[in-house]
């Protein structure tokens, strides 16, 4: 079934905002994650029930159906691939692509799409280390942790990072905290949250608790 451009975003929004898809979710906070008044949630609920994508029942929130889910992943298996795409062959950085890969991800052509994984060697992370899906829907999830739950002393590398806004991964350049980075946790403040960690046993960074919970590790 073809989908329009607000249909595939608005099935990525509920697969986000539900944690894989695995739980339903309030008009509220789709309108938060699409940037939408809840009245223009309402009616694109309403279409996607009727092309059969989510469950939908007005005060008991909204959840996909297999076939909601199966497309939700095939946009972002879309703007991953892009995503590596943009930083591989045209350079951009990783705080730049965010924006032009949600543009990308909306072509509508299968045969692009194996195409231009194959012309990437078939990747299975994007540069901020989240999985792609297959052609089929299938994720590769590797065990992580945040820096946050880590203990004192413990190492691991930075496989990837929640928190994709352009102003956070800026940041993490400007400290020298990039994907594959290798990292010792030196103390955790009890006080705050705050942790200070050593990294690639060469400088010593402290870092808030917000950072600490959006920095992924593969220990």
């Amino acid at each position: 079934m073809t989908l329009t451009y607000s249909e595939e975003k608005y099935l990525k929004a509920i697969f986000e905002v539900s944690e894989a898809g695995n739980r339903s979710v309030a008009t509220n906070d789709i309108a938060a994650a699409t940037k939408t008044k809840p009245a223009s949630v309402t009616d694109m609920l309403r279409k996607l029930s009727d092309k059969q994508m989510i469950e939908y029942r007005k005060y008991y929130g909204v959840s996909l159906t297999e076939e909601g889910k199966k497309a939700a992943l095939m946009t972002i298996r879309k703007q991953r691939l892009w995503e590596v795409f943009l930083v591989e062959k045209l350079r951009f950085s990783w705080d730049e692509v965010l924006e032009v890969a949600n543009e990308l991800e909306h072509i509508q052509s299968p045969l692009m799409v194996r195409r231009l994984d194959e012309y990437l060697g078939f990747p299975k992370f994007d540069p901020h280390g989240d999985p792609i899906p297959d052609e089929f829907g299938d994720v590769k999830v590797r065990p992580r942790l945040a820096i946050a739950e880590m203990d004192v002393d413990s190492t691991g590398q930075v496989v990837a990072v929640k928190d994709n806004s352009p102003a956070f991964l800026r940041y993490l350049d400007k400290i020298g905290v990039y994907i594959g980075a290798r990292i010792k946790i030196l103390e955790k403040v009890e006080f705050d949250g705050s942790v200070e960690i050593l990294v690639d046993n060469k400088k010593t960074i402290f870092m808030s608790k917000d950072m600490a919970v959006n920095i992924m590790i593969m220990t």
